[in-house]
């Protein structure tokens, strides 16, 4: 209904738009003159729509609608009768807001609509305005697109608000408003700002090295620069993706020998009935995912088959993926049966999965891993009888929910680290297109230490900066631009 909607408003808007300088995604540039307007809130039955406007036009249209027809004052909400300006017939009493540019969202003139939110009202307004000379409808993310151009928001604050709308945690939505706040922006402008000193300080040598006047050691200050920004970048990049799955989920995966409790955990963990769970062994045979918020971070939660030698090809299938999956978790919740433990089963898993996951690579590392001991309700008073195999476990049940908030919190802060601190710290990589001009920005500082040739080192932290550039204000690389604003919704 409402994209039928939306055409019947394109079709409204009267004769073809001006010829307006398009950024990409069609999107006009901040001298095109056209003005836009869309329903920002969500689409739907609601009490209270929000209709904006951005351009240069928006105060004709805010004075075509309303009666009275002079404007109210600025960033002020004004009760006003909304008509239709061909025919005069009212459309509905509203709450209007002026914004003159620049100071607002996009840096244009712009106007607002607090319209009741019924389908009627907000298809008359919409349609109201599509017959106004000079409006027509926003395409998606033009309005955020606007305000990037008049430089009201960088290129990594866009995306913040791009994930702001997106988030769906508690976690996500700080990152996203740290990111929205500049706090990335700041942090990537202070770096441009030393390498165009840097950049300064050597150009000023190879036009007067020769000149008396030059301060003497320029160039090892230079260098000392260089190496602190080394450090900087390197320490940022060394956060194993941290802010991508911040962004996009951690995979958690639960696995186990047959009859656990994994589905039982996953089931409990997410709030609904996402596993058959039954007494009964191999009841799950494929990877079953589901996205669940744990602990207000994102994660994606799979179920998989018990670990034992599958009993028919399609058992075996389901192993097989299990054990796939486990090797791409970025952490492991490993199930055990408490009351179970001298089990062949169990003592394999401990042996072939925990301790395996547990031990430390020949980089360091080792796979993130919590082992959970479930069916604690089946256990005698004293506790189940526990040998130095078992290494630091979690009890819970999966039957009463007793150790489940012992539980969240361990997972809390085990994605913590897997997808960084939200709420303290330096900003995260959310994207990989930080990573990507982090690390070309990081390479040039390495080409330019090995420059033979003052000019070279020189060219060497102009693409560096030209790296940090890109991050902020995207370089002017339409493609990417597009891609980033894609994420947006009419209207934003």
């Amino acid at each position: 209904m409402w994209r039928g909607l939306w055409t019947l408003v394109a079709r409204a808007a009267r004769g073809p738009c001006r010829p307006c300088t398009r950024q990409g995604s069609g999107a006009p540039g901040p001298g095109s003159g056209a003005t836009i307007f869309a329903l920002s809130s969500g689409q739907g039955r609601c009490g209270i729509a929000v209709i904006r406007t951005s351009g240069p036009a928006s105060g004709h249209a805010l004075r075509s609608l309303t009666a009275p027809r002079d404007l109210p004052r600025a960033r002020s909400a004004c009760l006003r009768r909304l008509i239709d300006p061909l025919s005069g017939e009212p459309l509905d009493r509203a709450l209007v807001l002026w914004f003159p540019g620049p100071q607002s969202f996009t840096g244009e003139d712009c106007a607002e609509f607090h319209v009741h939110g019924g389908p009627a009202v907000v298809s008359g307004v919409l349609q109201a305005l599509g017959r106004v000379p000079g409006l027509r409808p926003a395409e998606a993310g033009e309005f955020t697109r606007r305000a990037f151009a008049h430089g009201k928001l960088s290129l990594t604050e866009v995306e913040g608000l791009a994930d702001l709308i997106h988030a769906e945690t508690e976690a996500q939505r700080r990152q996203a408003l740290r990111q929205l706040d500049g706090e990335l922006g700041d942090l990537c402008c202070g770096w441009a700002k030393t390498l165009t000193k840097a950049l300064a300080h050597v150009e000023a040598y190879i036009d007067f090295g020769e000149d008396d006047n030059l301060e003497e050691g320029i160039l090892e200050r230079v260098d000392s620069q260089v190496r602190e920004l080394e450090v900087a970048l390197d320490t940022h990049l060394r956060d194993a993706r941290r802010g991508q799955r911040l962004r996009s989920g951690a995979h958690v995966v639960v696995t186990g020998p047959p009859n656990a409790g994994k589905s039982s955990l996953v089931n409990l963990l997410s709030r609904k009935p996402v596993s058959i769970v039954s007494p009964e062994p191999g009841t799950t045979r494929d990877v079953l995912e589901t996205p669940v918020d744990l602990a207000g971070f994102p994660v994606l939660l799979s179920d998989t088959a018990g670990l034992r030698e599958g009993k028919g090809p399609v058992e075996q299938e389901g192993v097989r993926r299990a054990r796939e999956r486990l090797e791409q978790a970025d952490l492991i919740l490993a199930v055990l049966d408490a009351s179970d433990l001298a089990s062949p089963s169990s003592c394999n898993f401990l042996d072939t999965v925990v301790t395996a996951a547990m031990a430390q690579s020949p980089n360091g590392n080792s796979q993130r891993l919590l082992l959970v001991l479930n069916k604690s309700d089946l256990l005698p008073p004293g506790g189940p009888d526990l040998g130095p195999e078992v290494p630091s476990h979690l009890l819970l049940s999966c039957l009463t929910g007793e150790g489940l908030d012992s539980l969240l919190e361990a997972l809390r802060k085990e994605l913590a680290a897997v997808c960084g601190d939200p709420f303290r710290g330096p900003p995260l990589l959310t994207r990989a297109r930080h990573q990507h001009h982090l690390q070309g920005c990081l390479d040039a500082l390495g080409h330019y230490k090995q420059a033979k040739d003052v000019a070279l080192a020189a060219e060497a932290l102009r693409i560096a900066r030209g790296h940090l550039t890109c991050l902020t204000s995207g370089g002017g690389t339409e493609e990417i631009l597009d891609i980033i604003f894609q994420d947006f919704c009419v209207g934003k």
